[in-house]
Formats: C-alpha cells, structure tokens, sequence
C-alpha cells in the first residue's frame, strides 16, 4: 500500500518535450493501473480495506492519466501534441471501458464484506459496485462486447465533435465604418486590412463586444449567424451518430432512454422529472419573461416601428440599450474600469480571503503557454494545491470557459491541480466576462479544496453532475458587490468604480432574467429531446423548440445544435444549469449582504460543501450548510422580483 508523503505539484516540461512527457506519464499510468487492478485479481486473501486500498491506487492513475491527456488536447498549443493527447484519451477511455465490464474484477469487489468499513470506505464500495453495473458488468459476453463497441467509438466521436467546435473559427470581413457603436480600443484592435476592410472573427473577445455594441443590425446578424453555424454541417452526423451510440447503450442496460440511464445518478432522478423540471420553470420564468421581453421589443420599434419580434441577433443589443438608457448603466463606461490584469489580481485576493487561502505565483513553473501563470494555492504554511490559468484566446486552443483538472487530489498523496482556460482579452474587459471568470474559479477552487480526500472517486468537484454549477453560481454574486468590485474596479487614473454606479448595474442585471431563464429551457430541453427521440432532422428540432420556450426568434438557416458543446459533456442534463442555479440562490441566502467575507459563514460553507468533495450526496452537503433541505423559495423569489430602477 502507498504510504503518506509531502507532496509535491507534477513537473512538467518546457520546450520540446510535451510529446514525449504526455507519450511517457500516460502510458506509464495506465500500465500501473493494469498491474494494480491485476495484482486485485491474484486470489490473495485481503482485508476489505486493503482491497480497496489497491482499487484506489489503480484508480489514482487512471485519473491522472485521463485530467493530464484531457487538459492538454484542449490547450496545447502544438497540433501535434493535441493529436497525441486525444489518442491517450482514447486509450484511458478504453481502459476505464474495459476495468467496467471486468467480471473478475468486479467479483473481487463485490465479495468485500461492507460491516467493518468505515463510512468512506462503505460508501465508496456501493459506488463503485454501482458503476459496475452501470457499464454492464453483470451482462451476458456478447452484450459487453457490444458496450464496449459502444463506448469506444463514442469516446472517438465525441473528440471530432468536440475538435471540430474548437478547430471552425470563422469571420466576416466589412467596412470600417460598420463598427460604429464599439468602444474604441475594440476599433483600435481591429485595423483595416489592404482592401480597406477589417475582420471580425467567431472567437468571444470579437462576437460579444459586437453583439452588444455594434449599431449595424445586419452585421450583428451576420457574424451571429457564422458563430451559429460553427461546425456545421460536419457536426451534425456526428451529433446524430452519438445519439445513437447512447440510445443503444442504455437500451441493452435495461433503460427506456438515455435520459433515464444518466439521471439514475443525479440528483433529479429520472429522465421523466426532468422534461417536469423544464415545465416547471419555464411556467415559473413566463410572467417575467413576457414583462422585460415587451420592453426590449418596445425599444427596438424605435429604430423599426414595423418591427413585431426580436431574434438571438438582437438580444445582447437591445438588452444593452434598455440597461443604458432605463437604467442609466452604459457597458463602456462600466468596462473602463475592469482591465484584465487587475481583475485577476482582484479575484485572487476575493477568494483568497473569503476560503482562507493564499496563492503564491510560481514564475518558474513550467505550463504548455508562455500566457499561463502559475499559483500555489496555500492556507498558513501548507500547500494545498495548484492552479494554471489560461485566459486569453489563441488557435487551436478551447473556445470557451471551463475548469480542467490537471491531477486529482488525494490526501498526503499528491496535490490537486486544476488550469482555469478562458478565452478573455487582454485589456479592458465587459463586467459580463469578470463574472464569467468569478464563475469558472468557482470551480477551480471547489477542485482544490475538495482535493483533500482519501478516494479518487470523491475528490474535487465530485459531486452530483446537477449539482456542480451551484457554487460556481454562488461564487458570481462576489462580482457583483459595490465594496468588492471597487476593490479591483479601477479607471485608467485609478479612480475606483462607483458603488452608485454598482447599484445600478446591480438594478440592471435583473433586467431580463426571466427570458434568460426561458432561452435557459430551450437549451435544456433541446439536450434532453434530442437523446429522448434522436430526431431525424435535427436542425427542425431546434427551430421548433426555440419556438416553444424561448421568446427570441430562431434564425433561417443557422444550425446552433452543431457548436452546442454541451452535447458532447453535459449529454441530456444541460438543464443542470438551472437546477444548481435554484441551489445558488438558497445556499447565497446564508450570507448576509452586507458582510460578503463574515468567516463564520465562509467557512461553514467552504468546509461543509467545498472542502467535502463527493464524499457525502450533494442534498446532504447543502442541508448540512443551511441547516435545512433546499428549496425553491430563494430561486423563485428572484426571479418574480421586478427590476427597479436606481435613481
């Protein structure tokens, strides 16, 4: 058995040597694993705690074989290496395929005597032996045969799916004069080109600001219809053969659809209760949905008094207009007081203080980008982990926001590494990106702190699929504080961002969130449609549910399904967005407004939901910080509020 040591973070390589480190860690691991999970299979007499000692070593490996393969095929910035590390992925995929379907393996397992071990240990035995079932272990041979047919060439599928997003940057090419309404360092970025245009591309740092600045409607519309179309057609088999691939794997492990294989091990349940969840907030967005789509429509007949309706195009646009001149918030002027540099110092020193933590830059550190910067993560005189942040855009690299686990925590063992990979400018930033950082740092902090743990299985952020938004939600509230934000919210003359000026904002962000919620339910039920009924016709799937529950208007010809990346990761659950945002509002209504850092309720929360990792059901780890179940009442309360104006 492995014995406790300090440890120490990875040591990656600088320069040339990415290919043979991701070519040699992998396979190394995976080979450990495979003389693990054999030396578990030589009919030795152990103790039930020794056998899940070794089935923890194996599984330590796997993981970090598959967080090292999966973050690198995502942000190398070498083709070559990205080519490699899916090709690792896929093996780490095929291992964990074959370690399921295992019958040997899981007899093993399954023979363990559960009465002497301790709650962590029990709880890790059933799920582990629930996993088993789940890939169809205790099937006949021909039918596991055929799951692992399944998975393999799903693995395989979901990475074109995914590579093809990431690869299809496109753009459009128009005047100058066309910019008219952008700030002018984005005009200034965006030089003419030799035929006196200028390009603008489907990455973030050009289609957000465009969208929601830019005066010309038909340019709007039509970059909005390149970054719609991303992907596409390409994607579009590919999304169709996935659902299949899925459809037929939950239907030979005895499942009516594969919402109901998936949600078995959420916390909604079933298959069923979702498509009800959807209905419910839908029903419950409505009225305010309606309210501040009226006023958007309203303004829009200013500029078009025949206009009757408003598609995507036009949602940022208009959104940010009614914000400005209602509510006296103008993005441009409020950007002016966020650059890049200074918000991530801000956010470090935010979470810092709120989890009672330090991060100390590591300049030497080796990272894949020369952009990468590099922290440890420490509380007192202890290291607890380490994070990599990659933030601003480049080619081949990720296209949008998330967190990606570099190493799995375990305790005394090795230290949780996470990389934070955005795609942020590198100047002045929209308030909406400093939330969208605060977010994804949620859950890069949830890794680390939940990384202490003695299993695998229950270390970082894992949780209930449903539940692992919630505190990256919760966590966004901290960019939306006068005294916070005015702590890093500084002008060109650092001059601090008015809490007037905050308020406002504040006033203005509720604007709108009922026919968020509702575009929200359309992206939900498209996820669980698609896998309920796997359409022969994707694209008329999107246009009629787009009809049903959102408020704005699908575009003629665009093909949003083929860049919906949530398809390939999140499957049938993207409702879980709302479903931790509902938990968000109740665990935030523990805090009091004014004190954002009282470190009695900071630190109950970040040492009974962070800190815990998976090792206990999420209902139990939020009951356990409210002192009661969760509920709608927060959630509901919020969104039926009306916006009201600051004067």
């Amino acid at each position: 058995m492995s014995e406790s040591t300090t440890p120490v973070p990875l040591d990656l390589p600088t320069g040339d040597g990415w290919a043979t480190f991701v070519r040699d860690r992998v396979d190394q691991d995976l080979a450990q694993a495979r003389e693990l999970l054999d030396t578990l299979k030589d009919s030795t007499a152990r103790s039930a705690e020794d056998t899940l000692e070794l089935w923890n070593d194996a599984d330590i490996r796997l993981r970090n074989a598959g967080s090292l393969a999966g973050v690198l095929a995502q942000v190398h910035p070498d083709e070559e290496v990205r080519t490699l590390a899916e090709d690792r992925e896929q093996q780490v995929s095929r291992f964990a395929t074959d370690r399921g379907l295992d019958r040997a393996l899981y007899e093993v397992l399954a023979a363990v005597e559960p009465s002497g071990l301790d709650e962590q240990a029990a709880r890790l035995l059933e799920r582990t032996l629930r996993d088993f079932r789940r890939s169809g272990v205790d099937r006949s041979e021909d039918v596991r045969d055929r799951l692992r047919e399944l998975a393999e060439r799903a693995t395989v599928v979901g990475q074109d799916f995914s590579r093809n997003i990431r690869d299809d940057v496109r753009s459009i090419r128009i005047a100058p004069e066309r910019l008219a309404g952008l700030p002018q360092d984005f005009i200034d970025g965006h030089p003419v080109d030799a035929d006196g245009l200028v390009t603008l591309t489907t990455d973030y740092p050009d289609v957000i600001p465009f969208r929601t600045f830019a005066q010309d409607a038909a340019a709007r519309r039509d970059l909005f219809v390149e970054f719609q179309n991303r992907a596409w057609p390409q994607n579009d088999a590919l999304l169709a053969e996935l659902l299949d691939l899925r459809a037929e794997q939950a239907t030979l492990l005895g499942f009516d659809s594969w919402p109901d294989f998936d949600a078995e091990v959420k916390m909604i349940g079933t298959g069923t209760a979702i498509a009800e969840f959807i209905e419910r907030i839908t029903t419950l967005a409505d009225p305010a949905a309606r309210r501040d789509f009226d006023v958007l429509l309203k303004r829009r007949q200013l500029d078009d008094p025949a206009a009757t309706t408003l598609d995507s195009s036009n949602s940022a646009y208009y959104s940010e207009l009614v914000r400005r001149e209602n509510f006296d918030v103008d993005a441009q002027e409020v950007r002016r007081y966020f650059d890049f540099e200074r918000v991530q110092t801000g956010l470090l020193d935010v979470t810092g203080r709120l989890f009672g933590v330090e991060y100390v830059p590591v300049p030497d550190a080796a990272a894949w980008h020369p952009d990468v910067t590099v922290y440890d993560v420490h509380a007192g005189d202890e290291r607890l982990g380490r994070i990599y942040l990659d933030l601003h855009p480049r080619e081949g690299k990720f296209k949008h926001a998330a967190q990606f686990d570099v190493a799995t925590g375990i305790a005394g063992r090795q230290l949780p590494e996470g990389s934070l990979v955005c795609n942020l400018p590198r100047g002045l930033m929209e308030h909406s990106d400093v939330v969208t950082l605060f977010h994804e740092f949620g859950h890069l902090v949830h890794h680390v702190l939940g990384g202490d743990q003695r299993w695998a299985r229950f270390s970082g952020v894992a949780t209930e699929w449903d539940f692992v938004e919630a505190p990256s939600q919760m966590l966004e509230e901290w960019a939306w504080d006068p005294q916070i934000l005015a702590s890093f919210g500084l002008d060109a003359d650092g001059t601090p961002i008015p809490a007037e000026l905050v308020e406002r904002m504040r006033a203005a962000k509720e604007f709108g969130k009922g026919y968020f919620a509702r575009t929200q339910m359309f992206y939900a039920a498209l996820s669980y449609q698609l896998h309920l009924h796997r359409p022969d016709d994707i694209t008329a799937t999107v246009r009629e549910l787009q009809e049903k529950y959102d408020l704005f208007d699908y575009i003629d010809d665009t093909h949003f399904h083929a860049s919906f990346g949530h398809l390939e990761g999140y499957t049938s659950a993207y409702y879980t967005y709302m479903w931790s945002l509902v938990i968000a509002k109740d665990m935030f209504s523990a805090f009091d407004p004014k004190d954002m850092f009282d470190p009695i309720v900071a630190h109950r929360y970040r040492d009974e939901v962070l800190a815990r990792g998976g090792n206990a059901d999420a209902a139990d780890l939020v009951a356990n910080f409210l002192g009661r179940p969760y509920s709608f009442e927060a959630f509901g309360h919020w969104l039926a509020e009306a916006p009201v104006r600051v004067s």
